[in-house]
């Protein structure tokens, strides 16, 4: 199993304990799982994230087998085609964009081409919904959660889109999905970290409905325990208790293309 949204570095709206790689590499041997994407937290919040970017690559240079970098890319800012081609290079399976931080809009035709050059690459677009809970946000930090139509506005861009849509909960997840034509649908997968377990259940009735190959294991920590999204697959329902989610490697899968051709 591996985790698709992981960070590290400072946050900076409150203290976060040891947000290191070498940290991480350990909690992920102690969880038992078998490695992570991991982007760099501080450059969601920075205008140029090119030096966060830089930093990234160097922390995880050490731990290749283990640790794939995500680098934040803007697509408003001067010379993204390159920081996509280094992306590339340095072997990212995704590249993450901000928009509520960085004051794009749902429909934003920069982002549906970078999500569109990025996929055509063999890299998804990692989006984040939140960092905190609204009512957990320091005063300072004015962005707001992502909306569904920005998801679903890059979605329906074109088929080599990829999107991995993290810290999501149930609502938007429907709102997202059942507004999509089935193509669309496939194009689009979710992590856990954010969806409730018991005893409201909602992963369970989201397996149910919407299927769990839709689905990705991911933490966001270190701003969130390890544990929850293992604990919260362990109590499902004794009738989908099992259901596998996606792998890293399903997500960019296309229809008729054999396993050869898939690229990570």
């Amino acid at each position: 199993m591996f985790d698709v949204n992981a960070l590290i570095g400072p946050y900076p709206f409150r203290h976060v304990p040891h947000p290191d790689p070498d940290v991480l590499v350990r909690v992920l041997d102690r969880e038992g799982l078998d490695g992570a994407w991991v982007g760099h937290l501080p450059s969601a919040f920075y205008r140029d994230p090119a030096a966060g970017n830089a930093a990234l690559y160097s922390l995880l240079r050490p731990f290749t087998k283990t640790l794939k970098p995500v680098p934040a890319i803007r697509p408003d800012w001067p010379a993204w085609r390159d920081a996509l081609r280094r992306a590339s290079d340095e072997g990212a399976p995704a590249v993450r964009v901000y928009p509520p931080q960085w004051g794009l809009g749902p429909h934003d035709a920069q982002l549906r081409e970078l999500s569109l050059a990025a996929g055509e690459q063999g890299m998804a677009t990692l989006l984040t919904v939140r960092f905190e809970d609204l009512r957990q946000r320091h005063s300072m930090d004015s962005a707001g959660d992502l909306s569904a139509a920005a998801v679903r506005s890059l979605a329906r861009a074109g088929d080599a889109v990829r999107l991995v849509v993290t810290a999501a909960g149930r609502e938007m997840i429907e709102e997202v999905h059942w507004g999509l034509t089935d193509a669309e649908q496939r194009r689009v997968f979710w992590d856990i970290s954010w969806i409730w377990g018991p005893p409201e259940d909602h992963l369970a009735k989201l397996f149910r409905t919407i299927g769990s190959s839709r689905f990705v294991f991911g933490t966001q920590w270190p701003l969130r325990l390890t544990q929850t999204p293992r604990a919260t697959l362990d109590l499902l329902p004794d009738d989908v208790r099992g259901a596998a989610l996606a792998s890293p490697e399903q997500i960019f899968a296309r229809p008729n293309r054999s396993p050869d051709a898939i690229r990570r």
